[in-house]
């Protein structure tokens, strides 16, 4: 069972891969280049809303997901709360101190880690990896060989799980006790670790070899036709429009309903 599998299709499921990764990357630059605390913080908010309304995946679900947000948030911003330089001292305690600037730096500094998880997970909850790499091939002209290599790797990826919990399971029935401490990880990383690596070189040399074959391999492979074609369409601009309109009420909120009213927290 997929735990991203929707519920609903909304009009970023609907929407050209490509379209919404350009504008995820474009999400990111303006987080990234923000230093207002206030519009960052209203981000993590706003953002935090459409990905409950636009992923499709159930509310349980995706609240279960922000478990680790909070974590993210708690661990980023104490570190930089609590070792951050500053003037106005607030509480010292042997190489903890905090300042004025270093809690509102801390802030601002976990209030961009909601925003970037929510802005990618946009992508990641509405996106299939094999829509995302057609795309790519259609509408960016990224070379075959490379898109395919990535979806096969993806789909390997539970082979290598599959393989690992049989050799779990051999061990078992032919008695080996798990030894404890250091030497005995280093000990399970060796009967591990060796025939999965092995495995997967002799797998990935096959695939290879197979794609290879089927001239997936230089120019040959530009010209190949599609059997899925990626096309633009309205959801398209329905989805810019909805992303522009949720990074401007961000913008504004932050402008009339400031919740700091610190402005940028580098404080030059």
């Amino acid at each position: 069972m997929n735990l991203w599998n929707p519920v609903r299709i909304t009009c970023l499921h609907r929407a050209n891969p490509v379209v919404k990764l350009l504008l995820v990357c474009c999400l990111f630059l303006m987080t990234v280049l923000t230093h207002d605390i206030d519009f960052v913080a209203y981000q993590a908010l706003i953002f935090m809303i459409c990905l409950l309304a636009l992923s499709g995946v159930r509310t349980w679900k995706m609240l279960l997901f922000f478990i680790p947000f909070l974590l993210a948030f708690i661990s980023s911003s104490s570190s930089m709360m609590l070792f951050g330089k500053g003037e106005t001292i607030w509480w010292e305690w042997g190489l903890f101190k905090v300042s004025e600037e270093s809690f509102y730096r801390g802030l601002h500094l976990g209030f961009k880690g909601i925003a970037f998880a929510c802005e990618g997970l946009l992508l990641v909850t509405t996106t299939s990896s094999v829509d995302l790499f057609y795309s790519l091939m259609q509408k960016l002209k990224l070379a075959p060989k490379y898109a395919y290599s990535f979806m096969a790797s993806i789909r390997l990826l539970p082979m290598v799980w599959e393989e690992y919990v049989i050799r779990r399971q051999a061990l078992k029935v032919r008695g080996v006790v798990p030894i404890r401490g250091v030497r005995g990880a280093v000990n399970r990383a060796g009967m591990y670790v060796v025939p999965l690596l092995a495995q997967s070189i002799r797998r990935a040399h096959r695939v290879a070899a197979a794609m290879e074959a089927k001239r997936f391999d230089g120019e040959r492979g530009r010209r190949r036709t599609y059997f899925y074609p990626s096309r633009y369409s309205r959801y398209d601009l329905l989805t810019i429009a909805l992303l522009a309109a949720a990074a401007y009420g961000a913008y504004a909120a932050a402008g009339h309903f400031p919740w700091f009213g610190i402005g940028d927290v580098r404080f030059d």
